[in-house]
């Protein structure tokens, strides 16, 4: 298969290196300088190159900030049987704009950096595959992902989103207000530096994907739950309630037994 690559960024570049020696690729990317260390793939930085190229399949790794902006300036310079794909982490507008596209199309979420992830061992890692869309696209991906030893999860476009706001905006948020509190210290503690050790690797993590995660519509609603929650430990702890504490604890353990 012809596959281009938009963006030769961090997941783009994984992706080229995933695929180039199974399928015919292209990167595309405005910056030439971000195409220099790419192999085994061609290099395009025009349109005109996209055109002569005719990809059978457009996999859109720019950040989400420009992803529907790219689309949009690629779309006529691709084949009409070229089959659209993304792998943003948060699908907001997505969902519009394929269905009036007029093209196939198929959206996954990689959920892993290829920074910080053991690429040689993926099985703790997971992916999601939007169920609506092109069949064959979706039995593309599920492929790849298989291949690596994902763990795939199928949802809708909504599903996804909502999905996302809870499983990386509440560890995300809760891992700022700790570091925003931190003091140095000679000699902290085991829990410490276990959560000192998760700061660092979210913070490591690209800036724009904070971003995303945080300005994900649906994330407001649950930074609202760690405030109220955040409340009720502050109440208690000012009335020194000994009750109440073993109550919350007995919640948030029971919280934590019921994940799988």
């Amino acid at each position: 298969m012809k596959i281009l690559i938009a963006g030769a960024g961090k997941m783009g570049s994984f992706f080229t290196d995933l695929l180039s020696f199974e399928h015919e690729t292209a990167v595309y990317d405005i910056d030439p300088h971000r195409l220099r260390f790419l192999y085994n793939t061609q290099r395009l930085t025009t349109l005109e190159e996209i055109e002569a190229f005719a990809p059978e399949l457009l996999i859109n790794a720019v950040s989400l900030k420009h992803t529907l902006s790219t689309f949009e300036a690629l779309l006529p310079h691709l084949p009409e049987e070229c089959i659209l794909s993304d792998i943003a982490s948060v699908k907001t507008d997505f969902k519009d704009f394929y269905e009036h596209c007029g093209h196939r199309y198929v959206s996954t979420h990689p959920m892993f950096g290829p920074t910080f992830a053991n690429l040689g061992s993926l099985s703790h890692e997971n992916a999601i595959i939007i169920s609506e869309g092109d069949h064959m696209g979706r039995l593309f991906f599920s492929d790849i992902y298989q291949r690596l030893g994902l763990n795939i999860s199928h949802y809708t476009f909504e599903e996804h989103d909502q999905t996302v706001a809870y499983s990386l905006s509440v560890p995300f948020v809760s891992t700022f207000v700790f570091a925003a509190v931190m003091q140095p210290q000679a000699a902290p503690g085991t829990t410490f530096k276990r959560h000192l050790k998760i700061a660092r690797g979210v913070l490591n993590e690209d800036e724009g994907l904070l971003r995303e995660i945080l300005f994900n519509p649906l994330t407001g609603a649950q930074v609202t739950q760690i405030r109220d929650r955040l409340t009720d430990l502050i109440r208690i702890i000012e009335q020194r309630d000994e009750a109440a504490l073993s109550e919350f604890l007995a919640k948030i353990r029971t919280n934590i037994a019921a994940q799988p």
